[in-house]
Protein backbone atom coordinates (compact mmCIF):
# COMPACT_ATOMS: atom_id res chain seq x y z
CA UNK A 1 0.00 0.00 0.00
CA UNK A 2 1.72 3.44 -1.25
CA UNK A 3 1.67 6.37 1.20
CA UNK A 4 -0.87 8.10 -1.94
CA UNK A 5 -3.37 5.60 -1.63
CA UNK A 6 -3.93 6.23 1.98
CA UNK A 7 -3.47 10.11 1.95
CA UNK A 8 -6.29 12.51 2.76
CA UNK A 9 -7.52 14.73 -0.45
CA UNK A 10 -5.93 18.30 -0.08
CA UNK A 11 -9.20 19.99 0.42
CA UNK A 12 -12.48 18.59 2.29
CA UNK A 13 -15.73 17.41 -0.35
CA UNK A 14 -17.04 20.13 -2.34
CA UNK A 15 -20.41 18.94 -2.03
CA UNK A 16 -19.76 19.30 1.92
CA UNK A 17 -24.00 20.38 2.01
CA UNK A 18 -24.49 16.31 0.91
CA UNK A 19 -22.67 14.95 4.31
CA UNK A 20 -25.84 13.25 5.67
CA UNK A 21 -26.79 12.11 2.16
CA UNK A 22 -23.01 10.16 2.13
CA UNK A 23 -23.54 9.16 5.60
CA UNK A 24 -26.87 7.54 4.74
CA UNK A 25 -25.43 5.78 1.72
CA UNK A 26 -22.71 4.34 3.71
CA UNK A 27 -25.06 3.08 6.39
CA UNK A 28 -26.63 1.46 3.83
CA UNK A 29 -24.19 -0.37 1.59
CA UNK A 30 -22.92 -1.21 4.92
CA UNK A 31 -25.62 -3.15 5.81
CA UNK A 32 -25.54 -4.97 2.74
CA UNK A 33 -23.81 -7.72 0.87
CA UNK A 34 -23.88 -8.26 -2.75
CA UNK A 35 -24.91 -5.30 -5.40
CA UNK A 36 -25.57 -4.46 -9.02
CA UNK A 37 -24.27 -1.23 -10.50
CA UNK A 38 -25.29 0.64 -13.97
CA UNK A 39 -25.94 3.62 -15.41
CA UNK A 40 -27.11 4.93 -18.63
CA UNK A 41 -27.92 3.56 -21.77
CA UNK A 42 -25.94 4.55 -24.49
CA UNK A 43 -22.52 5.23 -21.47
CA UNK A 44 -20.27 7.79 -21.52
CA UNK A 45 -16.68 8.17 -19.68
CA UNK A 46 -18.54 9.36 -16.37
CA UNK A 47 -21.27 6.09 -16.45
CA UNK A 48 -18.39 3.85 -17.23
CA UNK A 49 -16.02 5.56 -14.97
CA UNK A 50 -18.34 6.02 -11.96
CA UNK A 51 -19.75 2.38 -12.68
CA UNK A 52 -16.20 0.73 -12.28
CA UNK A 53 -14.68 3.22 -9.66
CA UNK A 54 -17.76 2.49 -7.20
CA UNK A 55 -17.40 -1.23 -7.97
CA UNK A 56 -13.68 -0.63 -6.64
CA UNK A 57 -15.19 0.84 -3.74
CA UNK A 58 -17.21 -2.11 -2.87
CA UNK A 59 -14.64 -4.29 -3.51
CA UNK A 60 -12.99 -2.31 -0.76
CA UNK A 61 -15.58 -2.71 1.56
CA UNK A 62 -15.88 -6.30 0.71
CA UNK A 63 -18.68 -6.75 -0.84
CA UNK A 64 -20.15 -8.88 -3.76
CA UNK A 65 -20.44 -6.67 -6.75
CA UNK A 66 -22.01 -6.84 -10.23
CA UNK A 67 -21.30 -4.32 -12.92
CA UNK A 68 -24.26 -4.23 -15.96
CA UNK A 69 -24.64 -2.13 -19.27
CA UNK A 70 -27.13 -2.73 -21.16
CA UNK A 71 -25.27 -0.89 -24.51
CA UNK A 72 -21.97 -1.89 -25.69
CA UNK A 73 -18.88 -0.28 -23.95
CA UNK A 74 -17.27 2.39 -26.17
CA UNK A 75 -13.71 1.25 -27.10
CA UNK A 76 -12.24 4.48 -25.69
CA UNK A 77 -13.18 3.34 -22.61
CA UNK A 78 -12.42 -0.76 -22.83
CA UNK A 79 -9.08 -0.12 -21.26
CA UNK A 80 -10.34 1.17 -17.69
CA UNK A 81 -9.00 -1.26 -14.58
CA UNK A 82 -12.27 -3.28 -14.16
CA UNK A 83 -13.81 -2.95 -17.76
CA UNK A 84 -13.66 -6.84 -18.47
CA UNK A 85 -15.89 -7.61 -15.25
CA UNK A 86 -18.59 -5.68 -16.98
CA UNK A 87 -21.70 -7.65 -18.07
CA UNK A 88 -24.31 -7.34 -20.58
CA UNK A 89 -27.17 -8.31 -18.68
CA UNK A 90 -29.01 -7.76 -15.20
CA UNK A 91 -27.73 -10.70 -12.40
CA UNK A 92 -30.04 -13.67 -12.36
CA UNK A 93 -29.12 -13.74 -8.94
CA UNK A 94 -30.98 -10.99 -6.71
CA UNK A 95 -28.35 -8.91 -4.83
CA UNK A 96 -29.37 -6.63 -2.08
CA UNK A 97 -29.26 -3.82 -3.50
CA UNK A 98 -29.30 -1.96 -6.81
CA UNK A 99 -27.57 1.30 -7.45
CA UNK A 100 -28.04 3.13 -10.87
CA UNK A 101 -25.89 6.38 -11.60
CA UNK A 102 -27.03 9.05 -13.83
CA UNK A 103 -30.41 7.43 -14.69
CA UNK A 104 -33.58 9.00 -14.21
CA UNK A 105 -35.84 6.01 -14.28
CA UNK A 106 -35.05 1.90 -14.31
CA UNK A 107 -35.56 2.01 -17.99
CA UNK A 108 -33.04 5.00 -18.59
CA UNK A 109 -30.26 2.44 -17.52
CA UNK A 110 -31.28 0.32 -21.12
CA UNK A 111 -33.02 -2.86 -18.91
CA UNK A 112 -36.53 -2.68 -18.96
CA UNK A 113 -38.17 -2.28 -15.04
CA UNK A 114 -39.63 -5.99 -15.64
CA UNK A 115 -35.69 -6.91 -15.73
CA UNK A 116 -35.24 -5.19 -12.48
CA UNK A 117 -38.31 -6.86 -11.39
CA UNK A 118 -37.30 -10.37 -12.34
CA UNK A 119 -33.88 -9.82 -11.08
CA UNK A 120 -35.37 -8.75 -7.33
CA UNK A 121 -33.08 -6.50 -6.14
CA UNK A 122 -33.80 -5.84 -2.43
CA UNK A 123 -32.98 -2.07 -2.60
CA UNK A 124 -32.75 0.36 -5.17
CA UNK A 125 -30.10 3.70 -4.68
CA UNK A 126 -30.11 6.49 -7.75
CA UNK A 127 -27.20 8.74 -7.54
CA UNK A 128 -26.93 11.40 -10.16
CA UNK A 129 -25.88 15.00 -10.88
CA UNK A 130 -28.05 16.02 -13.68
CA UNK A 131 -30.77 18.68 -12.58
CA UNK A 132 -33.68 16.42 -14.64
CA UNK A 133 -32.70 13.24 -12.15
CA UNK A 134 -35.94 12.14 -10.46
CA UNK A 135 -36.13 10.20 -7.10
CA UNK A 136 -37.63 6.99 -8.30
CA UNK A 137 -35.39 4.64 -6.43
CA UNK A 138 -35.92 3.64 -2.44
CA UNK A 139 -32.92 5.90 -1.57
CA UNK A 140 -31.82 8.58 -3.59
CA UNK A 141 -29.45 11.11 -4.12
CA UNK A 142 -29.12 13.65 -6.64
CA UNK A 143 -26.78 16.66 -6.63
CA UNK A 144 -27.66 18.88 -9.47
CA UNK A 145 -24.21 20.98 -8.76
CA UNK A 146 -21.65 18.13 -8.57
CA UNK A 147 -19.97 18.57 -11.97
CA UNK A 148 -19.48 14.17 -12.68
CA UNK A 149 -21.64 11.25 -10.69
CA UNK A 150 -17.70 10.60 -10.54
CA UNK A 151 -17.01 13.27 -8.10
CA UNK A 152 -20.09 11.78 -6.09
CA UNK A 153 -18.55 8.48 -6.14
CA UNK A 154 -15.17 10.05 -5.49
CA UNK A 155 -16.91 11.92 -2.20
CA UNK A 156 -18.24 8.55 -0.96
CA UNK A 157 -14.92 6.81 -1.22
CA UNK A 158 -13.08 9.97 0.68
CA UNK A 159 -15.66 9.39 3.57
CA UNK A 160 -15.93 5.66 3.35
CA UNK A 161 -11.77 5.48 4.66
CA UNK A 162 -11.50 2.64 2.06
CA UNK A 163 -8.22 2.81 0.40
CA UNK A 164 -8.63 4.64 -3.20
CA UNK A 165 -6.28 2.08 -4.97
CA UNK A 166 -4.99 2.85 -8.61
CA UNK A 167 -7.34 1.41 -10.45
CA UNK A 168 -10.31 3.38 -8.45
CA UNK A 169 -8.22 6.53 -8.95
CA UNK A 170 -8.04 5.83 -12.64
CA UNK A 171 -12.15 5.32 -13.21
CA UNK A 172 -13.04 8.53 -10.95
CA UNK A 173 -10.45 10.36 -13.34
CA UNK A 174 -11.68 9.51 -16.75
CA UNK A 175 -15.30 10.17 -15.08
CA UNK A 176 -14.74 13.38 -14.24
CA UNK A 177 -12.18 14.26 -17.11
CA UNK A 178 -14.87 13.90 -19.73
CA UNK A 179 -17.81 14.97 -17.73
CA UNK A 180 -16.11 18.59 -17.30
CA UNK A 181 -15.00 18.52 -20.68
CA UNK A 182 -11.24 18.37 -19.81
CA UNK A 183 -12.21 20.66 -17.09
CA UNK A 184 -13.30 23.24 -19.26
CA UNK A 185 -17.17 23.06 -18.57
CA UNK A 186 -18.75 25.64 -15.97
CA UNK A 187 -18.64 24.53 -12.66
CA UNK A 188 -15.29 23.60 -12.28
CA UNK A 189 -13.81 24.98 -10.03
CA UNK A 190 -10.78 24.83 -7.50
CA UNK A 191 -12.47 21.55 -5.85
CA UNK A 192 -12.28 19.81 -9.16
CA UNK A 193 -8.61 20.27 -9.46
CA UNK A 194 -8.36 19.42 -6.02
CA UNK A 195 -10.03 15.99 -6.46
CA UNK A 196 -8.22 15.48 -9.67
CA UNK A 197 -4.57 16.17 -7.60
CA UNK A 198 -5.79 13.66 -5.43
CA UNK A 199 -6.63 10.85 -7.90
CA UNK A 200 -3.15 11.76 -9.77
CA UNK A 201 -1.42 10.89 -6.21
CA UNK A 202 -3.47 7.38 -5.58
CA UNK A 203 -2.27 6.20 -9.54
CA UNK A 204 -4.17 8.00 -12.04
CA UNK A 205 -1.80 8.69 -14.81
CA UNK A 206 -3.38 11.70 -16.46
CA UNK A 207 -0.81 11.56 -19.38
CA UNK A 208 -1.84 8.20 -20.04
CA UNK A 209 -5.72 8.28 -19.78
CA UNK A 210 -5.66 11.54 -22.04
CA UNK A 211 -3.55 9.39 -24.58
CA UNK A 212 -6.27 6.79 -24.29
CA UNK A 213 -9.20 8.77 -24.21
CA UNK A 214 -8.12 11.33 -26.70
CA UNK A 215 -5.25 10.58 -28.71
CA UNK A 216 -5.98 6.77 -30.21
CA UNK A 217 -9.06 7.63 -32.09
CA UNK A 218 -9.91 5.04 -35.27
CA UNK A 219 -10.62 6.70 -38.75
CA UNK A 220 -14.08 6.24 -38.81
CA UNK A 221 -14.08 9.14 -35.60
CA UNK A 222 -12.01 11.58 -38.31
CA UNK A 223 -14.41 10.23 -41.39
CA UNK A 224 -17.23 11.24 -39.15
CA UNK A 225 -16.12 14.37 -38.41
CA UNK A 226 -15.14 15.55 -41.38
CA UNK A 227 -18.66 14.58 -42.58
CA UNK A 228 -20.47 16.94 -39.66
CA UNK A 229 -18.48 19.91 -40.14
CA UNK A 230 -19.36 20.43 -44.32
CA UNK A 231 -22.74 20.69 -42.81
CA UNK A 232 -22.28 23.06 -40.43
CA UNK A 233 -24.46 26.36 -40.04
CA UNK A 234 -24.67 29.54 -37.90
CA UNK A 235 -27.60 31.62 -37.41
CA UNK A 236 -27.20 34.57 -35.03
CA UNK A 237 -25.69 32.80 -32.01
CA UNK A 238 -26.69 29.25 -32.33
CA UNK A 239 -25.02 26.95 -34.74
CA UNK A 240 -25.75 23.45 -35.62
CA UNK A 241 -24.64 20.36 -38.16
CA UNK A 242 -25.81 16.84 -38.19
CA UNK A 243 -24.63 12.99 -40.05
CA UNK A 244 -27.16 10.53 -41.49
CA UNK A 245 -27.23 6.87 -41.30
CA UNK A 246 -25.85 7.19 -44.97
CA UNK A 247 -22.44 8.86 -43.92
CA UNK A 248 -22.07 6.93 -40.85
CA UNK A 249 -21.99 4.11 -43.30
CA UNK A 250 -19.73 5.71 -45.95
CA UNK A 251 -17.21 6.67 -42.74
CA UNK A 252 -17.76 3.02 -41.21
CA UNK A 253 -17.98 5.31 -38.11
CA UNK A 254 -19.87 3.91 -35.12
CA UNK A 255 -22.01 6.00 -32.48
CA UNK A 256 -19.20 6.98 -30.12
CA UNK A 257 -17.14 8.41 -33.10
CA UNK A 258 -19.87 11.20 -32.89
CA UNK A 259 -19.10 11.66 -29.31
CA UNK A 260 -17.75 15.86 -28.74
CA UNK A 261 -18.45 16.75 -32.71
CA UNK A 262 -20.80 19.55 -31.20
CA UNK A 263 -18.09 20.99 -29.13
CA UNK A 264 -16.28 21.91 -32.05
CA UNK A 265 -19.75 24.23 -32.54
CA UNK A 266 -19.86 25.66 -29.50
CA UNK A 267 -16.03 26.52 -29.83
CA UNK A 268 -17.09 29.08 -32.51
CA UNK A 269 -16.96 32.91 -31.72
CA UNK A 270 -20.07 34.37 -31.31
CA UNK A 271 -21.88 31.09 -30.82
CA UNK A 272 -23.47 30.77 -27.67
CA UNK A 273 -25.08 27.35 -28.22
CA UNK A 274 -24.58 24.95 -30.57
CA UNK A 275 -26.62 21.30 -31.32
CA UNK A 276 -25.65 18.45 -33.19
CA UNK A 277 -28.05 16.05 -35.05
CA UNK A 278 -26.86 12.31 -35.51
CA UNK A 279 -29.63 9.68 -37.61
CA UNK A 280 -30.89 7.00 -35.89
CA UNK A 281 -31.11 3.60 -37.87
CA UNK A 282 -34.63 3.84 -37.35
CA UNK A 283 -34.77 6.71 -39.53
CA UNK A 284 -36.32 10.03 -39.33
CA UNK A 285 -35.43 10.07 -35.92
CA UNK A 286 -32.46 11.89 -34.51
CA UNK A 287 -30.30 12.00 -31.12
CA UNK A 288 -29.15 15.43 -30.44
CA UNK A 289 -25.83 17.00 -28.16
CA UNK A 290 -26.88 20.27 -27.39
CA UNK A 291 -23.80 22.51 -25.88
CA UNK A 292 -24.50 26.22 -24.59
CA UNK A 293 -21.30 28.61 -23.15
CA UNK A 294 -23.98 29.91 -20.27
CA UNK A 295 -25.93 32.24 -21.81
CA UNK A 296 -28.62 29.37 -22.51
CA UNK A 297 -30.18 27.02 -20.52
CA UNK A 298 -29.97 23.76 -22.62
CA UNK A 299 -31.05 21.40 -19.61
CA UNK A 300 -34.19 23.79 -20.11
CA UNK A 301 -34.65 22.99 -23.76
CA UNK A 302 -33.92 19.25 -23.69
CA UNK A 303 -36.64 18.92 -21.09
CA UNK A 304 -39.68 20.32 -23.65
CA UNK A 305 -38.79 17.34 -25.78
CA UNK A 306 -38.37 15.01 -23.30
CA UNK A 307 -35.09 15.08 -22.53
CA UNK A 308 -32.49 16.15 -19.60
CA UNK A 309 -28.97 17.16 -18.61
CA UNK A 310 -26.95 20.10 -17.56
CA UNK A 311 -27.39 23.57 -18.18
CA UNK A 312 -24.28 23.65 -20.52
CA UNK A 313 -24.37 19.89 -21.80
CA UNK A 314 -28.05 18.13 -22.45
CA UNK A 315 -29.56 15.85 -24.93
CA UNK A 316 -32.24 14.68 -26.36
CA UNK A 317 -34.01 12.55 -29.02
CA UNK A 318 -36.21 14.11 -32.07
CA UNK A 319 -39.07 12.28 -34.32
CA UNK A 320 -39.38 13.56 -37.92
CA UNK A 321 -37.24 14.43 -40.98
CA UNK A 322 -34.01 16.24 -40.74
CA UNK A 323 -35.05 19.68 -41.92
CA UNK A 324 -38.51 19.41 -39.27
CA UNK A 325 -35.91 18.77 -36.37
CA UNK A 326 -33.40 21.25 -37.07
CA UNK A 327 -36.12 24.09 -37.62
CA UNK A 328 -37.40 22.45 -33.57
CA UNK A 329 -34.30 23.08 -32.49
CA UNK A 330 -32.85 25.99 -33.72
CA UNK A 331 -35.87 27.54 -32.94
CA UNK A 332 -35.77 27.11 -28.88
CA UNK A 333 -32.13 27.48 -29.01
CA UNK A 334 -32.21 30.92 -30.38
CA UNK A 335 -35.74 31.31 -27.91
CA UNK A 336 -33.61 30.14 -24.80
Amino acid sequence: MSVAETKAPHRPSRHASNQNSIAALLSLLGERESFVVTSHARPDGDAIGSALGLMHLLDGMGKRVTVAFADPIPAMYRWLPGAERIQATLPKDAPDAAVLLECDSLERSGFSADAFAAMGAGLTINIDHHRSGKAFAGFNWIDPEANAVGAMVYDVAVASGVTITAAMATCLYVAVLTDTGSFTYQGTSAATFGLAEHLAECGADPYGIAREVYFSNPPGKLRALGAALGHFEIKGRVAWSWITQAEMLRANAVVEDCEGIVNYLIGLEGVEAAVFLRELPSGAEFRLSLRSKGTVDVAQVAERFGGGGHRNASGCTLNGSLDSAIGRIVSELQQG
